[in-house]
């Protein structure tokens, strides 16, 4: 295998770990929910903040705004508890959801490629 050959395997390897990286195993920051709603940006193949604290049983207002035209950004899925929401562009939209019990809900556009997770507690 010539160095040329090496370089380009060494890169594409790289590549492959940060979008396993971005995609899946990122977490950002996490937000706790307040009085007042939640607002999550969807922007850039992220939501931001990707993982809010709930209270479990207590409704949560999630306020999101998309800024991302693209179709994968359209719709916020909450599978577990069957919510789909669509986005409008650059406009806010409340979602309010009761999470049932404590635990992990994840939400994510139509594609699954924009990933967040309420953790109700």
């Amino acid at each position: 295998m010539s160095p040329a050959d090496l370089a380009v395997n060494l890169a594409g390897v790289a590549l492959i770990a940060f979008i396993v990286w971005w995609f899946w195993l990122s977490h950002g920051r996490t937000e706790r929910a307040g009085t007042g709603p939640v607002e999550i940006v969807a922007d850039e193949g992220v939501y931001t903040p990707s993982r809010i604290e709930v209270p479990a049983g207590r409704p949560v207002v999630l306020r999101f705004l998309r800024k991302d035209p693209s179709p994968c950004a359209e719709k916020v899925l909450i599978d577990r508890i069957g919510v789909a929401v669509e986005l409008p562009v650059g406009e806010p939209k409340d979602v309010v959801v009761t999470l049932p019990e404590p635990g992990e809900y994840e939400f994510t556009c139509d594609m699954r490629m924009y990933r967040g997770v309420l953790v109700a507690r």
